[in-house]
């Protein structure tokens, strides 16, 4: 009787593809499966990889795959990874390996991938973590052990781009790495904590924001804030715990030909406050990147960054801009204060029955758009909030994407953008519908993207927040068609369009009654 066929003499290695072939080797597929996948492959338009295909046949899912890619990692490339699982296409394997044959300087065929934007680092560290069987871990969103990250000098973490995560027991330490297979770094990490070391791959980026967070726990209660005219750091910190107490909205630090000048920005006016010698303004603004994490040595460039700042019972974000002019760098400060309370919506300054339109027709709707728009300091976020506050109740489900978080509200899901993280808003989007949510709010409508999805969630049954920037109501209207939305969908999404300007108030303390002036 003659023997069964193995799976080199059905079908050739090259033509199927290696994880395939490796399912065909270990019976977790069969030659008809492959057969009829093709068939089905060849009228797809358009064209799907055939692992795909099995895939969403069923006839294979992703722990099958993941076993024989685990059971054959020593034969398998992350190129060919990449092609098979249909994550990059074959003529950009072939583009990013013409690259790095060029290169003179060799770099990694993943390092060019990410460089020319084929794939993300996530994708790819996950890849490697399926190629290699190391976990992939993200240190930025765990517990990590402060006495193993004191034993050594943060610098060489940052140089070598790992972190210790846990002792795992007496004789083992669980260390995150970007590049798992650097025996160099491995061995210096054992020889430091002087224990086994349990390998994990994480991304570049989540190592650096590890230890940025570790050093700034560690340092957090170290030292003061000082408040002084002398050091770099008192002048700095002077100035804005100066405007926090004064209540500016902006700290305005601006270089002159001779000097340089603060201003604050109060109730919508600019209040000079004080002129600093020009010779330490390089300083000053050394200062301010090293808090806000923006690169020091750039000087040529614009640059804009985030920070939170605590000086006793006060509690604010900072979004700082820098920008550079003909005699320096120009820094802006936009204070956002935590400790603000939130106003009611019938606290907003809305006449009696524009308040009662408004309630009933926009925030009491099952579903729609409400959009508030204005200039940029008119008090557009604020009025979101309060109508996020109005419609926060126990039997309601709502969610956010926001850039920042600038009030925190309990009950509520809010998820704050952070691009360093490549959580960015048109992936937080995607995601948002997911939530089961009954309120939807987009910190900003920015784009067709953001305007789609505030659409198609209004269509669906959502009631969807958000804010635009543009002079009056009409304006927002006028933009989303700009932006290609159909006509008739904004007509039979958008709820209400509030267009808002923030008024001086008269001090109540100082108010007065004048008498009117009577007719001779």
């Amino acid at each position: 009787m003659a023997e069964p066929a193995k799976p080199t003499d059905i079908m050739g290695e090259e033509k199927l593809g290696k994880i395939i072939f490796y399912l065909l080797k270990g019976n977790h597929l069969t030659k008809e499966n492959i057969n009829y996948a093709k068939r089905i492959q060849k009228k797809l338009q358009p064209p799907k990889p055939l692992l795909e295909v099995l895939k969403e046949l069923e006839y294979v899912n992703d722990e099958k795959i993941n076993l024989a890619i685990r059971a054959n990692k020593d034969s398998l490339k992350v190129g060919t990874l990449l092609v098979e699982l249909g994550l990059i296409s074959r003529q950009d394997l072939d583009r990013a390996l013409r690259i790095q044959y060029e290169e003179k300087s060799k770099r990694k065929l993943g390092d060019i991938l990410i460089e020319s934007r084929i794939i993300g680092e996530k994708v790819l560290v996950e890849m490697l973590s399926l190629q290699m069987g190391f976990p992939f871990l993200e240190p930025e969103f765990m517990e990590l052990d402060p006495e193993l990250f004191q034993q050594v000098p943060y610098k060489l973490f940052m140089q070598n781009k790992f972190i210790p995560i846990k002792k795992v027991d007496e004789n083992t330490v669980l260390v995150a790495f970007s590049d798992p297979l650097h025996k160099p770094t491995i061995e210096s990490a054992r020889k430091i904590f002087k224990k086994e070391i349990e390998i994990a791959i994480s991304k570049k980026d989540s190592i650096d924001f590890a230890i940025q967070k570790m050093i700034r726990e560690q340092n957090k209660d170290k030292k003061p804030l000082t408040m002084d005219d002398e050091s770099i750091v008192g002048i700095v910190n002077t100035i804005i715990i100066n405007a926090i107490r004064a209540k500016a909205s902006d700290i305005h630090i601006e270089p002159m030909q001779d000097r340089f000048r603060v201003r604050f920005r109060i109730d919508g006016i600019m209040h000079h406050i004080k002129d600093y010698s020009k010779d330490i303004m390089p300083l000053i603004a050394s200062r301010i990147k090293i808090m806000t994490e923006l690169d020091i040595a750039e000087k040529r460039r614009h640059q804009g960054g985030r920070i939170g700042f605590q000086f006793g019972e006060y509690k604010v974000d900072l979004r700082v801009s820098t920008y550079v002019t003909v005699h320096g760098e120009k820094i802006v400060f936009r204070i956002i204060n935590k400790m603000d309370a939130l106003l009611k919506v019938d606290q907003l300054g809305m006449p009696p029955r524009m308040l009662e339109n408004f309630v009933t027709r926009a925030l009491n709707a099952p579903s729609g758009v409400t959009i508030v728009t204005g200039p940029t300091g008119s008090g557009k976020t604020s009025t979101v909030y309060s109508c996020i506050d109005h419609l926060n109740t126990i039997e309601t489900s709502i969610i956010t994407a926001e850039d920042p978080v600038e009030y925190v509200i309990d009950g509520i899901g809010q998820c704050s953008i952070n691009e360093k993280l490549n959580l960015t808003f048109e992936e937080t989007l995607r995601h948002i519908v997911r939530q089961d949510p009954d309120i939807i709010v987009i910190g900003e409508i920015r784009d067709f993207f953001s305007a789609d999805v505030a659409v198609q969630a209004a269509l669906t049954g959502h009631q969807v927040l958000s804010t635009f920037h543009t002079e009056d109501s009409i304006g927002a209207l006028i933009r989303l068609i700009n932006m290609k939305i159909e006509p008739f969908l904004i007509a039979s999404t958008i709820n209400c369009v509030l267009a808002q300007r923030l008024l001086r108030q008269v001090c109540p303390n100082c108010k007065k009654n004048i008498p009117r002036a009577q007719p001779k």
